[in-house]
């Protein structure tokens, strides 16, 4: 589906806006990885208190990730602009800013920090919002992730423009209790059939963890990619456990 309300162009390659290095990055062959810098959740506490953001971006690319995602919430997940701006600057890598923006000051504020991309989670803001809020951010050069927790809020999303959906595994992002849907990915893909296919979907949470939802099934859902977090930042080796991952996406 083209980008909403914004002023695409059309004769753009499978839909993506021009100059749109995030979106862009995750088209092609096999199913990506948005690695993502975190150093605490809400529900899990602290994962990993010291994390180097240059040292983390770092490693991620060596494993293979197509894009980051970099948390600049300081209260609950300990993030910071700088973060996402030296993790750009160490590894080229397009970036996705991870927080709770709602206004169009966040997408000017994503913009003048050097995001490529910025989330924005259906759920925390008035659903009106959605198509002015991606229209500025692609005349600033900025991706919108929309993220949504249904097949309801999936098909709002594609209904109001939305052209890369993430599609979020916890019941509830905010909640203090670790709750995730292992089958919720693959469930709510089924609802995508048919929707136009120059919509991205993304899947995120609990993929790569132990007992988790697994990249073969992700890649076998259709997604084009998954975010990949906890399992990631956690890992004794982030670059052995990424490329792992790639691996079994591609089998």
């Amino acid at each position: 589906m083209a980008a909403g309300t914004a002023d695409v162009d059309k004769d753009e390659p499978d839909g993506v806006p021009g100059g749109h290095r995030f979106a862009a990055a995750l088209r092609g062959e096999g199913l990506a990885v948005i690695a993502e810098i975190k150093r605490r959740s809400p529900s899990r506490g602290a994962l990993k208190a010291d994390a180097n953001a240059a040292d983390l971006a770092s490693e991620y690319k060596a494993g293979g990730a197509a894009c980051l995602s970099v948390l600049t919430e300081r209260e609950r997940f300990s993030g910071s602009p700088e973060d996402l701006q030296t993790a750009k600057a160490v590894t080229g890598l397009p970036v996705l800013r991870k927080d709770f923006l709602r206004t169009l000051d966040d997408v000017r504020d994503s913009h003048e920090m050097g995001a490529d991309a910025m989330l924005v989670i259906l759920a925390d803001i008035d659903h009106a919002q959605l198509p002015p809020m991606q229209e500025l951010a692609l005349e600033l050069g900025i991706d919108v992730l929309t993220e949504v927790r249904d097949e309801a809020e999936l098909e709002a999303a594609v209904l109001l423009g939305a052209y890369m959906i993430a599609i979020n595994q916890r019941d509830n992002p905010e909640s203090t209790k670790f709750t995730v849907d292992y089958d919720k990915a693959v469930r709510v893909s089924r609802r995508f059939e048919g929707i136009d296919d120059r919509i991205l979907l993304i899947a995120a949470s609990g993929i790569g963890v132990p007992g988790g939802t697994s990249m073969r099934a992700i890649a076998e859902a259709g997604y084009d990619a998954a975010l990949i977090g906890e399992a990631l930042v956690v890992a004794d080796d982030p670059p052995e456990l990424l490329r792992d991952l790639l691996a079994d996406a591609a089998e």
